[in-house]
């Protein structure tokens, strides 16, 4: 973890305007030399969202995966920093030290913003203030955010497009006819669903995960020209990545930028990052595209500045980076479903997941809350009402056993505790 002192000399140096030693500008992208990926890695990359070895590979993913980098630039926009000591935690009628909750909820690092200023950092497991972790399907409010920012600029000319628009492979199947608007909701319609069955007759889910994510064999958008539809567009919710990869396909043809081009330029530097990203991609440059629903990473301080810009209706250093409209229909919630709607498949059941969705962002409770959320506990959450800021980057067990469960309840349970804390 970190400790005070450590702490007090990095509020100092930032509130005097000290010139501090930043983390690299960039990092070369990670590329496998063929183009294949050898056997001991597809193993590897198979077992990553396995216990205990989750904890390392979640923020080491740029040596499991080719990556595509996403530099820095300029001056870094400054996070005010005061130590403050955390509330305890009541969990279960059990009261405990903030400490004790973090390992209790399998915490890499936590960084609490209140009203932009840092009141608490700490990290965990070999990581420090320039580890990189992956985002998980916080990536998809990343990619939200950069169809907002294209939208703005003309690029793309209206969210209530066709996809086919911008994608013409796309004609002839589910997503024919369906805007980017559904796809941002979730409501595609397309017959897809998030659950990873494999064995002898894996699922689509499933096979995307084998051929994209692990053998790099196709690239994880190739599945959505090939399949049908299930629904109406625009009339069920149904979580689903390969939405969100139909929209990274869609900002890639529209802006005529690789994702990470566009990121960097009109987001990442913007915003002042302290460090760079990088997008996890599914094959070798000129052939792999960015996986954009679920391979973003950063370090816990520029995921916090992100969520800072969120709180601020888009602006953040000094300049507006993403439309403020924008963040206002993209937290609008819609609600995910009617009451006799059947649920939602297990690989998205948690406490919010009937609660309500907007632009590829959670609604977490009725305070006004909201949570761009990753698979196994990544969290950048966002509570206006007392703006406040989570950024929480944990190693959950797997989705569906009662270890992550019980955890994802604990986290929420202190995330509540932490907005209603009056810090002196």
């Amino acid at each position: 973890m970190i400790r005070s002192g450590f702490r007090t000399r990095i509020a100092l140096a930032l509130a005097l305007g000290a010139a501090m030693p930043l983390h690299a500008q960039t990092a070369p992208p990670h590329v496998l030399p063929d183009g294949k990926v050898p056997p001991a890695l597809i193993e590897a990359r198979k077992h990553m969202l396995e216990a205990p070895e989750n904890m390392l590979a979640f923020h080491n993913a740029d040596q499991l995966f080719q990556t595509r980098a996403v530099p820095r630039a300029g001056p870094v926009a400054p996070l005010p920093h005061a130590d403050l000591a955390l509330p305890d935690a009541v969990i279960g009628g059990k009261a405990m030290t903030e400490d004790q909750w973090e390992d209790r909820t399998f915490t890499s690092a936590l960084l609490v913003l209140r009203d932009g200023r840092i009141v608490h950092e700490s990290y965990r497991n070999n990581t420090d203030a320039g580890t990189h972790f992956i985002s998980f399907s916080m990536a998809k409010t990343f990619t939200s955010m950069l169809v907002g920012i294209a939208v703005g600029q003309g690029a793309i000319n209206s969210i209530d497009d066709p996809a086919v628009r911008y994608v013409p492979e796309l004609k002839g199947s589910g997503y024919d006819g369906v805007t980017l608007r559904q796809l941002l909701e979730m409501r595609s319609g397309v017959d897809y669903e998030e659950r990873y069955d494999f064995g002898a007759k894996p699922s689509v889910a499933a096979q995307i995960f084998l051929n994209a994510v692990v053998a790099n064999s196709e690239r994880f958008a190739d599945m959505a020209p090939r399949l049908g539809r299930k629904w109406a567009p625009g009339s069920h919710f149904n979580y689903s990545t390969l939405d969100t990869a139909v929209l990274g396909w869609v900002l890639e043809r529209a802006t005529g930028k690789p994702l990470a081009d566009f990121t960097a330029q009109y987001l990442w530097q913007p915003l002042g990052a302290e460090s760079y990203g990088f997008w996890l991609a599914d094959g070798a440059p000129g052939t792999g595209r960015e996986m954009n629903g679920m391979g973003y990473n950063a370090t816990l301080r520029d995921y916090a500045r992100f969520g800072q810009m969120l709180l601020d209706q888009g602006r953040f250093n000094g300049r507006q980076i993403v439309p403020a409209t924008w963040i206002a229909q993209a937290t609008a919630m819609v609600p995910n479903a009617d009451p006799g709607t059947p649920p939602p498949p297990a690989a998205v059941t948690n406490p919010f997941a009937r609660s309500g969705y907007g632009f590829q962002i959670w609604k977490l409770d009725d305070t006004g809350a909201y949570t761009a959320l990753g698979l196994q506990g990544q969290f950048i959450y966002v509570h206006p009402a007392t703006r406040t800021v989570i950024v929480k980057l944990s190693f959950f067990p797997e989705e569906g056993s009662p270890q992550s469960d019980a955890a994802l309840e604990d986290t929420l349970a202190y995330f509540r505790t932490l907005t209603e804390w009056k810090p002196r």
